[in-house]
């Protein structure tokens, strides 16, 4: 679940709660009960690294061993 960021208009009470992304936001204030507004955060997800999957950790110039066939026995 998502992690949204509120202040509180009245009292500035800043505050953050865990919410499906379908819930309402929250428009009363916790502390005074005044109205609230939902504030844009920065996110904690980070990319590292040079690249997603295919251009970036394939990329290491080794290519997979061929399967050789087993010859039966006949």
């Amino acid at each position: 679940m998502p992690t949204y960021e509120y202040c509180c208009v009245k009292c500035d009470y800043h505050f953050e709660i865990f919410q499906k992304i379908s819930e309402k936001p929250v428009s009363v204030c916790p502390k005074c009960g005044g109205s609230t507004k939902r504030l844009i955060s920065s996110t904690s997800f980070t990319l590292k690294g040079s690249g997603w999957y295919k251009d970036g950790y394939a990329s290491g110039g080794k290519a997979k061993p061929e399967k050789k066939e087993e010859k039966k026995k006949n």
